[in-house]
């Protein structure tokens, strides 16, 4: 009999697995997927650590969570810097002098500021949407080729039916990719743990249940409930990934499509997260390419990001009441919460759930 049976071995799942552990209790993880590390799963192609599930970009401002993850795997020193392409022109990203000098030909601070305080006045009062925000923050200009574009097509919605969003663009104090590839640093969170792979908990709950005093379930919180309420939304993406012949194709490991008209969000080269380079230092003669096209989820795909709007938020609520009555289930992580969580807060939610329960 096990303490707890977790069910995903993504980051929550495999957090609260290795303290759970630590803690002297008997955890099993079982997980429906051929593999761990749920959507950071990484595996090697051509000596490249490829990012089957998307790009992932370790970035953080808690040190508790910094050091946590430094435990089990060695970070390089990867800072994300994409390249904003509008209509074949290119922009640096995050915004900065390069940035501002393509957009308006200013070379100093003070120019650059003098542009955007102008153009920030069009919004007066609190902003209502994402569309306002992103305006009171950089101006209509980067808006309108840098911003909106990019998000519309990532999220499916025009965006002033968008809510305001977190100005966080990556200004981390840490920031890194795990040398060797996110399924290593998984794998060292799971090390001695029971895993079983290929077991869909929900096609045989009762035979799962019963494993365990508890579970920890960090699936999507509507499908745990068969979907009783009506489904929540998700945004889900269509990779169409490439093996390149070429040791180069865009210099950068990702490159925004910031206009409407092209189809795909961005084109990712994975080799440029460690450097081009393989584990001795080699510069590795092939690349990999993957474009990403952001759908609305339906069943069948995978969710990837929750929706955040007024109906998801309210459906959401129902469902977390339900969830509140189930004593022996714990949900966590970005499905079982519906929340669109970077990996640190992910980390960081599952240290304090599982604090919580072993306190």
């Amino acid at each position: 009999m096990y303490d707890y049976l977790v069910v995903g071995s993504g980051l929550f799942g495999a957090v609260f697995a290795r303290q759970a552990t630590d803690a002297g209790k008997k955890v099993l993880v079982i997980d429906k997927r051929p593999n761990v590390a749920g959507n950071v799963y990484t595996e090697k192609v051509e000596g490249i650590n490829f990012h089957k599930y998307g790009a992932h970009i370790f970035h953080t401002n808690n040190t508790e969570v910094w050091n946590y993850v430094n435990r089990f795997a060695t970070f390089n020193r990867f800072t994300n810097s994409p390249v904003a392409n509008y209509k074949g022109e290119l922009y640096s990203m995050p915004f900065n002098m390069y940035t501002f000098n393509k957009m308006w030909g200013v070379v100093t601070p003070e120019e650059a500021a003098a542009k955007i305080e102008e153009q920030k006045k069009e919004i007066t009062g609190e902003p209502r949407n994402l569309e306002e925000q992103a305006i009171s923050l950089v101006g209509r200009d980067i808006y309108e080729k840098l911003v909106k574009g990019y998000t519309e097509k990532q999220w499916g919605r025009d965006c002033k039916e968008l809510p305001a969003f977190d100005n966080n663009y990556f200004n981390a104090l840490y920031q890194g990719i795990p040398i060797g590839g996110y399924t290593k640093l998984v794998a060292n969170l799971l090390d001695g743990i029971d895993v079983q792979l290929n077991e869909d908990y929900l096609e045989d709950r009762a035979k799962w249940d019963a494993l365990a005093d508890k579970v920890v379930y960090t699936g999507a919180i509507d499908a745990f409930f068969d979907y009783t309420l009506g489904n929540l939304e998700y945004r889900s993406i269509r990779f169409e990934n490439e093996v390149l012949n070429i040791p180069n194709f865009q210099g950068n490991a990702a490159v925004n499509y910031t206009d409407r008209e092209t189809p795909w969000t961005r084109i990712i080269e994975h080799k440029w997260f460690e450097f081009g380079k393989d584990e001795n230092g080699n510069d590795l003669p092939k690349t990999i390419i993957s474009r990403e096209y952001s759908s609305e989820w339906k069943p069948g795909d995978e969710p990837y990001y929750p929706v955040n709007d007024e109906k998801n938020g309210a459906l959401y609520k129902e469902y977390r009441a339900l969830a509140d009555q189930e004593g022996k289930v714990i949900f966590g992580g970005r499905l079982g919460e519906y929340k669109y969580y970077d990996m640190d807060a992910v980390i960081a939610s599952a240290l304090e759930c599982v604090k919580r329960e072993l306190r």
